[in-house]
């Protein structure tokens, strides 16, 4: 059985995170940052695990931050292994951090997005973010960034479109042969919840 676990990112994790950093994002934060924001009570820094019981192998396959500022959620990264993308999971981590930021009664998200990533754009806008502007040459590379907003994560709506959204994943990722997980508690030795 391949089980993927959301969770916290643990110590234990750091040196696998920074690797996963690297083929996601070129090598976007180092590991004392990672390892900042593990320890920061305003950051929410969740991972994706897939587990193969089988193999008896395990590795970190996506990685989700935001920033609680005032009554924002700020997205920092959000990012899938590239080959693991496709499958559901991008949408599967924004979902945690949605919920993660809804939990900290949150009322608001905004991220930013490069202009040219039109496959990160419609993942947001079926989360229903809006362009709200732009930053001019944001990136390294001298690249624009959108900037996207999400007004409404306290609403009845949203929380339900948010449920909705994980009944839909959990039943793609089932077709896989896989099962999601999520850790109950934030610790190095959480619980899972049961299946």
């Amino acid at each position: 059985m391949i089980y993927v676990t959301c969770r916290p990112l643990a110590l234990r994790d750091l040196s696998q995170i920074v690797a996963l950093d690297e083929r996601c994002f070129g090598g976007l934060w180092s590991q004392s940052a990672y390892q900042r924001e593990r320890e920061s009570p305003n950051s929410d820094l969740l991972v994706l695990e897939i587990e193969d019981t089988v193999d008896q192998t395990d590795s970190l396959i996506g990685v989700g931050c935001l920033w609680a500022i005032l009554e924002e959620a700020h997205i920092t990264v959000l990012g899938i292994d590239p080959a693991y993308q496709r499958r559901g999971l991008g949408q599967w981590l924004l979902t945690r951090l949605l919920l993660a930021a809804s939990d900290r009664g949150l009322t608001h998200a905004t991220l930013e997005v490069r202009q040219s990533n039109q496959k990160a754009q419609a993942l947001y806008q079926k989360f229903g973010f809006n362009v709200a502007g732009e930053r001019k040459r944001y990136y390294a590379n001298g690249e624009n960034a959108l900037i996207l907003w999400k007004n409404g994560l306290q609403t009845p709506e949203f929380t339900k479109q948010l449920s909705v959204a994980q009944a839909k994943l959990r039943e793609q990722v089932a077709t896989r042969g896989w099962s999601v997980r999520e850790v109950l508690l934030a610790t190095e030795d959480a619980q899972l919840l049961p299946d």
